[in-house]
């Protein structure tokens, strides 16, 4: 029997019951949906994260002092860079590098008449474009100038949990490069809010030279923050600039925390991915077995009438590829249309985005456009709905005419 009526033969099994052949179909379609925005929503909050820490925090490259350990930030000179100018033009002369400038961190404590919150001090060249998205996300006030001896900008966040506005001033304590707490009274110049909690509760920006003065760390600095055209360029790059005693970092090392967090998560994504497919082959297994015990006599009748196993269980086969095929087209545009509308329409999580460690989660969470990965879930979906179909096929294939016929 050639496969053309054996497919004809499939389909007309199937519209007999349309109500359960829909709701399998619609089943596996929804399965397909489901991966598609669960895939995309993971890949949109990892990207998103990943450049919001390159944006606002790592830059592509960093160059630090050789003992400079992240995370302690030291203010001693021997971790500290020396000739950040020389450093930051030298890299600046790289056709790669967008943007480089120098940023001096500090551990320090911010002192109202009601509280106190420790942060994290930046001092860094004000004129310099790296610091652009803290400059666009400016809500209130101006950014800080070069010259500024008493000024500071900070998260509104930050600036609303503690009552304080522009113009108002606040006391700053840092223990200096002597080992000294040093204190200093700045007035807020300026509120920016980028969208990223972790980043808007605890950042405070100064002019360098001000806050070399301030941390007693002379005209050195913490880092070389470096942003390039490209991310891809980031191992040239750090070559290029390699030197004795100077670590040369790329992305990939700065955000080795969030990559390998991610790398773990992903295998749990995996097994949420494989149990949504085994509760679709199980349906569909279980709405071809259900075909297979209503048609028993005419499972026999074709066999008598000389109908092979073999084409039986192709027949059989060919049912589960049709709904499988059908709810593949359909959960894939269902998908890839709620996909697309959460990359645009983001899903608002708030000031919880700052809870979910050194991540730096924005406030609005969106979905990222993954062909690739969409199609191999397609793929994945329509084999596995095919293996559903060979243990009825097989249980059909397997069915004596003559039982078959006396089969009440």
């Amino acid at each position: 029997m050639a496969w053309t009526k054996l497919w004809v033969i499939a389909y007309r099994d199937l519209i007999r019951n349309r109500r359960r052949t829909f709701f399998t179909l619609l089943a596996v379609a929804l399965g397909l949906a489901l991966l598609i925005v669960v895939n995309g929503f993971i890949a949109g909050v990892v990207e998103d994260s990943l450049q919001n820490g390159i944006r606002l925090q790592t830059g592509h490259v960093q160059l630090r002092a050789e003992s400079y350990t992240d995370g302690k930030h030291s203010l001693q000179w021997a971790d500290l860079l020396d000739q950040p100018d020389a450093r930051v033009a030298q890299a600046a002369a790289l056709p790669e590098v967008r943007a480089a400038g120098p940023v001096l961190w500090a551990d320090a404590i911010m002192n109202t008449r009601e509280d106190s919150v420790g942060l994290l001090l930046y001092g860094i060249d004000p004129t310099s474009s790296l610091h652009t998205p803290i400059r666009d996300a400016l809500v209130a006030g101006a950014f800080i100038e070069a010259n500024d001896r008493s000024g500071i900008v900070m998260g509104k966040t930050l600036a609303d949990n503690l009552g304080l506005k522009v113009g108002e001033n606040v006391n700053l304590t840092v223990i200096n490069a002597s080992g000294q707490p040093e204190e200093t009274l700045f007035v807020i110049r300026g509120l920016f809010a980028s969208g990223v909690p972790i980043y808007d509760q605890s950042a405070v920006f100064m002019p360098l030279a001000k806050a070399q003065a301030f941390t007693q760390a002379g005209d050195r600095a913490s880092a070389i923050m470096i942003m390039l055209t490209d991310q891809e360029d980031a191992d040239a790059v750090a070559a290029a600039l390699s030197s004795p005693g100077v670590q040369t970092l790329t992305w990939r090392d700065l955000n080795a925390y969030l990559l390998e967090t991610m790398g773990t998560a992903m295998s749990f994504y995996v097994i949420i991915d494989a149990i949504i497919m085994l509760i679709v082959a199980v349906i569909v297994a279980n709405t071809l077995l259900m075909a297979v015990f209503e048609r028993i006599r005419e499972m026999g009748i074709l066999a008598a009438l000389g109908m092979k196993r073999r084409q039986i269980t192709q027949m059989m086969i060919f049912e589960a590829a049709i709904i499988a095929l059908a709810g593949v087209v359909l959960g894939g545009l269902l998908g890839s249309l709620a996909v697309l509308y959460l990359t645009q329409n983001g899903f608002f999580y708030g000031d919880n985005a700052a809870v979910v460690g050194n991540m730096a989660v924005s406030a609005v969470l969106y979905a990222r456009f993954e062909p690739v990965t969409f199609t191999w879930l397609a793929v994945w979906t329509l084999i596995i709905a095919l293996l559903a179909s060979l243990y009825p096929a097989w249980f059909a294939a397997r069915l004596e005419p003559v039982d078959a016929l006396h089969s009440s």
